[in-house]
């Protein structure tokens, strides 16, 4: 029978996902079947499934981790912030519609439903599920109807580590605050505390680790010191995103505010020719980037528009005309087009609109939504690439007939006439070494950087990480068979 326990936070980025997968690859290293899952994760990085679904980014890093194929399973519901109060919900993989997060609230006992389904389909074949928790079980306002941390550790019987990040401050009252507000029944899921992204000498927190257990009664699993690596693998939180200086190509990424699938900028960042730049808003793109990437966006009509309120557009035809490169993905292949149609108010308010126009090409925004996982060779030289198509509306027009990439015999993405403006649908292209480097020299650099390689390296240093600095055999011990109630 599977095993279960969760990961919760005393707070949002403190290292949940890290851990989980550093725990997944660690357990998996030990011969146990491993799975990831994480009930409700809010994120506009997502990841492809093979059963044609999306998932967190973070869950799909999980299951690389446990040696497994992403599942839409292990993220049930993953909500998509696309204005201030309102969300895409999907549900299973699949796009549910759209929700106010008042109405969402309302819904939430329903989609446990969904969540206690794929948990019980993940537990059939597995020997432990690694549970991931989202926010922290501290906001006690969003305590009923929760179905992310302690709804569902009640709900399943599930252990919970919590587990606090002293680089910020306070961890002390992170851990023993978090008890306080705790009614008695959620205090009872949790079996033991660890503390993460500790600087320096570990033995200058002896004191305050023992004085968490003696105000808590929770033993501790473990002071994780700071990892190194973590920036080598996929990012899931824009606040996790960073300029990276480095070499001398300059790659410079205006930070729109609905930035999604930004994984496309890990191989970048972690290239050492490369000097990768997010761009803030009230910053002028710079004079002296060689490529100016725009990423995807989870809501196209809203980040052109913030696009142009920076003064960016004027910046980037600046940059063209120094002889500089242009790459639109996905949402911002859509802006670099004349125009972006939107009738039905899929994107926004319905209507029409002017893009970029550094594309001949014009987008109509669609209610069918394309989720697949592809494999395509670069145009001209052939470069083969694996990556994901996950967008919604169609693009089309004379630039086309220059297309980036074939897939299957098809044509995608498009090229302006001068070759240095160019833009497809497809993400996950920077991680193959071969195309990259391709790229890298169109821009007088070259590479040697074997990516993919890295990023299971990394999980295997993070793995070793985390057994030298936590107590896995007491945590696999506290694990135990869920109960759904």
């Amino acid at each position: 029978m599977a095993r279960a326990l969760m990961v919760q936070g005393t707070g949002s980025n403190v290292g949940k996902s890290l851990l989980v997968a550093g725990l997944a690859r660690a357990y998996a290293q030990r011969g146990l079947r491993v799975v990831p899952f994480k009930p409700q994760n809010m994120s506009n990085n997502a990841a492809v499934t093979a059963d044609g679904g999306e998932i967190g980014r973070a869950q799909a890093l999980q299951a690389r981790a446990a040696g497994l194929d992403p599942r839409s399973d292990m993220n049930p519901v993953l909500l998509k912030p696309e204005t201030e109060t309102g969300a895409q919900v999907v549900v299973q993989g699949q796009r549910l519609g759209h929700a106010q997060a008042r109405a969402y609230q309302r819904d939430r006992p329903r989609l446990m439903r969904a969540v206690t389904e794929s948990f019980t389909r993940l537990c059939a074949d597995a020997d432990l599920v690694l549970v991931e928790g989202a926010g922290s079980p501290a906001e006690t306002n969003l305590r009923a109807g929760d179905i992310a941390n302690m709804g569902f550790a009640c709900a399943a019987q599930v252990p919970v580590v919590l587990v606090g990040d002293i680089d910020r401050g306070g961890v002390i009252a992170q851990i023993v605050g978090t008890r306080a507000v705790l009614d008695r029944a959620d205090r009872a899921r949790i079996v033991g505390f660890a503390v993460n992204r500790f600087r320096g000498d570990l033995s200058l927190f002896d004191a305050g680790r023992d004085d968490i257990i003696q105000r808590t009664g929770w033993p501790c699993l473990g002071v994780v010191p700071w990892f190194d690596g973590a920036w080598r693998l996929p990012a899931e939180d824009m606040m996790d995103l960073a300029s990276r200086p480095g070499g001398a190509c300059r790659i410079a990424v205006p930070q729109l505010p609905r930035m999604a699938n930004f994984d496309d900028l890990d191989p970048l960042a972690a290239e050492p020719a490369v000097s990768l730049d997010i761009v803030p808003p009230g910053r002028a793109l710079p004079g002296d980037a060689d490529l100016v990437l725009i990423p995807g966006s989870k809501s196209t009509l809203a980040d052109l528009a913030f696009f142009r309120a920076q003064g960016w557009d004027i910046d980037l035809l600046a940059h063209l005309r120094r002889g500089g490169h242009v790459i639109g993905l996905c949402g911002g292949y859509q802006m670099l087009g004349r125009t972006i149609a939107d009738p039905d108010g899929v994107d926004g308010a319905p209507g029409i609109v002017d893009g970029l126009g550094l594309l001949d090409v014009a987008t109509a925004m669609t209610g069918e939504k394309t989720l697949s996982r592809v494999r395509a060779s670069a145009l001209p030289g052939g470069e083969a690439v694996e990556g994901y198509e996950i967008h919604m509306g169609r693009t089309d027009g004379p630039d086309r007939d220059r297309p980036w990439f074939t897939i299957d015999g098809r044509p995608e993405g498009a090229q302006s006439a001068c070759g240095r403006v160019r833009g497809s649908y497809l993400h996950g292209m920077f991680a193959r070494d071969g195309f990259r480097a391709a790229l890298l020299r169109e821009l007088g650099q070259r590479s040697d950087l074997a990516y993919e390689a890295g990023v299971d390296t990394t999980l295997d240093a993070l793995a070793a990480h985390l057994e030298t600095h936590m107590d896995l055999d007491r945590l696999l011990a506290l694990a135990a068979p869920p109960t759904l109630t």
